[in-house]
């Protein structure tokens, strides 16, 4: 079966025409004006992936991200944004968004978004497997052998929670993917294209400013006073995790 997506976008014309594009596309998807559509048909009906229009009357694509991460749902979520400024990306991801295109947008760079997302979820492409039951969390301290260390970062992959020391974080799953990838190759410089490969699944070119905006969200978790730095930029090349 073909993946389905939920649409979530109030302007007509761009709904329209990105429901055919997506439906020629091969998804199966279901369109709604508004955010309290968009959470009733979430509900209802669970997607597979859902695209999501920021701004739109009454509850917009922000809260509707925000309720369903609060719910425990963590399906792929792709936002539709005309804002272009950094601290409005940030709300995006803050808000539990997994990725972001910017509007006017290519609808190829949508589908190529979308393929990525889907690829990172559990079931497989088009199947139409029910969402694994949720796990129990493990104790604080996982059990010896599960972890990976380094820089005075622990990571539990198995249950995706991460300490700097005593303190756990809270972080998003794109945001423990990028932070495990780079644990695992401390003290070695990965770069943009290696990155977006591993995590994203695209490599979105020199232009995109998505590994940035994740990398900063990450060194705002990270970083606690008198500790030094963990994620490094190594300018015109990427990014390397070390205790400096």
């Amino acid at each position: 079966m073909a993946p389905t997506v939920l649409l979530a976008e109030d302007d007509r014309a761009i709904r329209h025409a990105l429901e055919r594009a997506l439906t020629l596309e091969g998804y199966r998807v279901t369109a709604v004006a508004d955010g309290v559509e968009a959470l009733a048909q979430a509900h209802r009906t669970p997607p597979d992936v859902l695209v999501l229009d920021v701004m739109m009357p009454g509850i917009d694509g922000l809260q509707v991200c925000r309720v369903l991460r609060a719910e425990g749902d963590r399906t792929p979520i792709l936002m539709l944004t005309a804002l272009v400024e950094t601290a409005d990306r940030i709300a995006g991801l803050d808000a539990g968004a997994d990725d972001y295109v910017v509007k006017p947008f290519d609808v190829e760079e949508v589908f190529a978004r979308l393929r990525a997302l889907l690829r990172r979820t559990a079931a497989p492409v088009g199947a139409d497997a029910p969402a694994p039951p949720a796990q129990p969390l493990p104790p604080v301290r996982p059990p010896e052998g599960r972890t990976v260390e380094a820089a005075g970062l622990r990571l539990d992959p198995q249950a995706r929670r991460v300490w700097r020391g005593e303190r756990e974080l809270e972080l998003t799953r794109t945001e423990f993917e990028l932070l495990e990838l780079l644990v695992r190759n401390a003290g070695i410089v990965l770069d943009h294209s290696t990155i977006y490969d591993r995590i994203w699944g695209y490599d979105f070119g020199p232009g995109s400013k998505n590994l940035a905006v994740y990398v900063g969200y990450l060194r705002r978790k990270l970083d606690q006073p008198g500790a030094p730095q963990l994620i490094h930029t190594v300018r015109g090349v990427g990014y390397v995790l070390r205790e400096d």
